[in-house]
């Protein structure tokens, strides 16, 4: 507990873990899309644009709420922007039509929710999807995330062709890091291997193939994945 941090950081938006996958702006498609309103409305539309926020909502209104027992989504809108705020009005009132239970609060108030809840940072959550077919959101893929306090792990598969999963990012959370050494914004933690496929070790590989600590570490809270 030397090293324990007493804060909670959120996303500012809640993206679609399929488009998030890829770097940047890797093969025409945003890497953020999701529920903001630039890589959603500005790019698509209000009716494509607003399917694609229901779709990253339900990932986790539905089926993550059924995995984990609770779900949040956040939304950073700024009203700034050169959009209708129409678009922000049509998004919550389909949440209260179709998930009339959700509570819309600041993220301030989630924070403290989620604080008090995981003193000792002991969360583990997982998180499911299959591709809206909107933007970079493949839907002939499927994703599973496992998150918890001392890792991450995705897998990846072609579901209309039933392919093998393969494991697409695995980071450990007790890396050595350091801060930046140059002006920049990269403060990425970089794992054994990378969604975003960066470096030439971050090639999607089985379950198998991942180092001996990897493996004996995903068994200790994933017993069933093989």
């Amino acid at each position: 507990k030397d090293d324990f941090i007493d804060c909670v950081n959120l996303d500012g938006w809640t993206t679609d873990f399929l488009a998030a996958r890829r770097e940047g702006f890797a093969e025409g498609f945003n890497s953020r899309m999701g529920v903001g309103p630039i890589e959603t409305l500005g790019k698509y539309g209000d009716e494509i644009g607003l399917k694609e926020m229901l779709h990253s909502t339900a990932i986790h209104f539905d089926r993550g709420y059924e995995l984990n027992g609770f779900a949040w989504v956040t939304n950073c809108w700024e009203l700034c922007l050169p959009y209708d705020a129409v678009g922000l009005e049509n998004w919550l009132s389909n949440i209260k039509k179709r998930w009339p239970d959700v509570k819309f609060i600041t993220q301030g108030e989630f924070g403290l929710i989620w604080r008090n809840h995981y003193k000792n940072n002991n969360f583990n959550y997982r998180f499911e999807e299959k591709g809206s077919g909107i933007g970079g959101s493949d839907a002939d893929m499927e994703i599973r995330w496992f998150m918890n306090k001392d890792f991450r792990l995705a897998l990846l598969k072609n579901w209309k062709l039933n392919t093998p999963e393969k494991v697409i990012d695995f980071t450990w959370y007790d890396l050595k890091v350091k801060e930046p050494e140059e002006m920049t914004r990269r403060w990425s933690l970089m794992g054994e291997i990378n969604q975003k496929q960066t470096r030439p070790q971050d090639k999607p590989v089985t379950l198998d193939e991942l180092s001996i600590g990897a493996k004996s570490l995903i068994k200790k809270y994933y017993p069933h994945l093989k």
